[in-house]
């Protein structure tokens, strides 16, 4: 089952449930991924979907920090609430080694030496860990290897 149907499945399921939470945070993403495919005229496949909702959850983790910073810990509940679900969606994180296994082996095929060469190396990196890695966490890794 591809991760559209999945989602519609879910939404289908929120509602018979009455799940009011849920369902709006579902509603959500079905409304940002209707979005990006009105804005690019395309279909979105499952890694264009885990695009976004990886920018989903970028922004809620944004939220919360803020949300908290201002002591409106009700708010910062209910973004944790939505980041939850739409975890569920994303694809296994991978391990730590891992990461560093596919980071040290774009570095050899790039012939990287200096940290100018970070885009080369991203270039080869972000396909092969796209939705299932802190791409932040990434860039970090790989200037560390480049320094």
């Amino acid at each position: 089952m591809s991760l559209k149907a999945r989602i519609s499945e879910d939404m289908k399921t929120a509602m018979k449930a009455r799940e009011t939470a849920r369902l709006g945070a579902i509603r959500l993403l079905m409304a940002a991924m209707k979005q990006r495919e009105v804005d690019e005229r395309i279909e979105l496949d499952d890694a264009g979907i885990v695009a976004v909702i990886e920018k989903m959850l970028k922004q809620r983790k944004d939220s919360i920090t803020q949300y908290e910073a201002a002591k409106r810990q009700d708010l910062a509940d209910a973004e944790k609430f939505e980041v939850e679900v739409l975890t569920a969606y994303m694809p296994a994180a991978l391990s730590a080694t891992e990461v560093d296994a596919i980071v040290a082996t774009a570095v050899a095929e790039s012939g990287a030496k200096a940290v100018a060469d970070m885009g080369k190396v991203m270039a080869i990196v972000k396909p092969k860990i796209a939705g299932r890695a802190d791409m932040a966490e990434v860039s970090k890794l790989v200037r560390s290897k480049l320094a």
